[in-house]
């Protein structure tokens, strides 16, 4: 069994583009996992925030997935299609990471 992630990625001041990975689909994984497995694997240069595993933080990895704001960390991989993209309305940094910091409480 698979799952496909379709992300967007780009910089900003460049064209949006998509691009494709498999990765192998086992119920329960979430779609941080699914990302993680990208980055290990297939593509180390994906770019994605998260810091619930070990930082007992929360809230980095917040993106659309299939367009909704939601939690890599806590919505479902599913086999088939999931298209990622970053939080709309935010400062794109690249790929799938946005400003999530208001401009007023950066360091």
């Amino acid at each position: 069994m698979k799952a496909t992630l379709i992300v967007h990625r780009g910089v900003p001041g460049e064209p949006e583009r998509t691009e494709q990975f498999e990765v192998a689909f086992e119920p329960g994984q979430s779609v941080l996992d699914g990302l993680r497995i990208v980055r290990r694997d297939i593509d180390p240069t994906l770019a994605f925030r998260f810091a619930c595993i070990n930082a007992n933080a929360c809230k980095e990895c917040m993106m659309l997935i299939d367009g909704k704001v939601e939690y890599a960390c806590t919505s479902r991989l599913k086999e088939g299609l999931t298209v990622l993209a970053p939080l709309p309305k935010k400062a794109l940094v690249r790929d799938l990471v946005t400003e999530i910091v208001p401009p007023d409480e950066r360091l």
